[in-house]
Order: structure tokens, then C-alpha cells, then sequence
């Protein structure tokens, strides 16, 4: 069993397709398949589930995918390894979520890059859950999430302190208004939406309509346009604010503010391009003193 072939099995897993596989990796859709089976050989078990709308892990399969993630991670942390020893360059993944991304990162990752063009940085953004996964599996350096977070492997660094409020079109004028209407939110895993959500649960009567959006911007068009409310950090809704497009409403002071980490795997291999980072960030940090 090589790395190749591993690597190849990790993409037919997460793409659940030979086809989007082999045009993900740069293959042809035979070498694809004779590697599967090959891989299924050696190891003497059936590793996918073969079916009209694509292939899913088997039993067997989904234990392998464990530890071909680890593998393959450790590999990539290797590479970055000796890539670092000198020079500044190599890959720096890194993740966030996006109302972090839309407002915080693009100085930081700015700046960054004007002082280390070498290094190959890359931006990934999802949802809180998604982002701890892609850190569980090696995927990303590191991400920004914003609110707690789970998980005994994970470590984080404390990097900002948002104020957030209940965002609404200007024709909404007290709170109380603003909680009858559907939230916009992110789909499930999002800290703001979870946050906002149980705000909702203590102080309305009714369960509230949930509408799920896939990004930002059209978050904060739908709100605008009137379709709903939606839980933002300040900063964030400002420019709308502005613009006279949003309106906001002073959430609770026990709900108020939110915490920003930059968060790891607590055995991550801390190369230069990510060390330097490290150092950039704690020049960046903002946090407001405790009330």
C-alpha cells in the first residue's frame, strides 16, 4: 500500500465518484479504478459499496479513511517540514469562517503575504463545523472560529472580541419585531446561528422559520430586501448600516460579545510559514478588557 494509493482512495471517498475523482486529481477514470482494486486486493476487503448514483465507504472502507487522512496529513506536515528549514516558503492553509473572513482577515493575510511572498497561502472558509474538521484531518493550518468550540485534540488562540447584534431592513424598529421574523442564517454548525437561535428559544413564544443561505453576501441581501433577521458581528453589518440598507438592534449584554480563535490540532507541526504567522497574529490580537 503506497501514499499514492491512498490518496487516490481519499478523493473516490470524499468525492463518492470515480469520475469526479480522477478529474480532481489529474487521472484518467481507469487508473482510478485499477488502483481501487488493486487497494481492495492487497487488503483482501471490499472498500466501497458500488451503486447507480456513485460509490460509499463500506465498513471496512470508513476505518480506512481514518487512518488514510492521518497518513496522509503526516505526509503533507513532513513535506512542510523540510520545505521551512531556511527560506519562508511552502503552503500556510488556512480557515475561517466567513463573517471573520468577510471583515478581519484581508489585512492580516495582506500583510503577511507582502512579507512573505514565497509562501503559497491559501484561504479556506465554511462553517465552524466544517473548519474543525478540516483541522481534525490535517486539511488546513489552522482556523479562525468564532464562539466555543469542541474537541480534545484542538488548541486556540484567543484573537478577537466582536460585539454583535440582531440585524434587520430599516422598517424594523424594536427587538421585539425584529424576533417574529424567519432568521437567515448559515446551514447547521454555525456558532452565530447557534447563538441566535437560543437567544430565540428564551424569548419568544414560537419556533421561529429558518431559511439557510450558503454565504454571506446573500445573507445580508436577504435581510435587507426584508425577508429576515440574521445575528451579525458589528463591523460587519456596518457598511450596510451606512448605506442605510440595515438596521441593527443592541442584543442582551449577557449575549452581546463573541470570542475569535485562531484554532489548531494541538500536535500540529508548527512550520516557519506558520510560526511567522503566529508571530503576525499576536501583534493583531484585539481583545476588549473583561466588564
Amino acid at each position: 500500500m503506497e501514499s499514492g494509493d491512498l490518496r487516490v482512495f481519499q478523493a473516490v471517498a470524499e468525492e463518492g465518484s470515480i469520475t469526479k475523482a480522477a478529474r480532481r486529481l489529474g487521472y484518467v477514470q481507469s487508473n482510478v479504478t485499477a488502483r481501487i482494486r488493486q487497494l481492495e486486493s492487497d487488503l483482501q476487503t471490499v472498500l466501497f459499496h458500488r451503486h447507480r448514483r456513485g460509490m460509499t465507504l463500506t465498513s471496512g472502507g470508513k476505518a480506512l479513511l481514518a487512518y488514510a487522512n492521518q497518513i496522509i496529513g503526516l505526509l503533507d506536515v513532513a513535506a512542510k517540514a523540510v520545505s521551512s528549514l531556511n527560506e519562508p516558503r511552502g503552503p500556510l492553509a488556512i480557515g475561517s469562517t466567513q463573517t471573520c473572513a468577510a471583515v478581519r482577515l484581508p489585512g492580516i493575510l495582506a500583510r503577511y503575504h507582502r512579507q512573505y511572498p514565497e509562501v503559497e497561502l491559501s484561504l479556506t472558509t465554511g462553517n465552524t463545523a466544517a473548519m474543525i474538521d478540516q483541522i481534525l484531518r490535517y486539511e488546513v493550518d489552522g482556523a479562525f472560529l468564532s464562539g466555543p468550540y469542541d474537541g480534545e485534540e484542538l488548541t486556540g488562540i484567543p484573537m478577537f472580541e466582536e460585539e454583535i447584534a440582531l440585524v434587520s431592513e430599516t422598517g424594523v424598529r424594536t427587538l421585539e419585531e425584529a424576533a417574529a421574523k424567519p432568521i437567515l442564517v448559515f446551514a447547521d454548525g454555525c456558532s452565530y446561528r447557534a447563538v441566535l437561535e437560543e437567544w430565540l428559544k428564551r424569548n419568544t413564544w414560537k419556533k421561529p422559520q429558518i431559511m439557510e443561505f450558503g454565504t454571506l453576501e446573500t445573507i445580508v441581501g436577504g435581510v435587507a430586501a426584508g425577508l429576515g433577521i440574521t445575528l451579525l458581528p458589528l463591523a460587519v453589518a456596518a457598511r450596510g448600516v451606512a448605506e442605510g440598507r440595515l438596521r441593527t438592534h443592541e442584543f442582551p449584554r449577557e449575549n452581546r460579545r463573541i470570542v475569535t480563535h485562531f484554532v489548531m490540532r494541538k500536535d500540529v507541526f508548527v512550520s516557519r510559514p506558520l510560526r511567522l504567522f503566529l508571530d503576525l497574529l499576536e501583534q493583531s490580537r484585539e481583545l476588549a478588557p473583561a466588564p
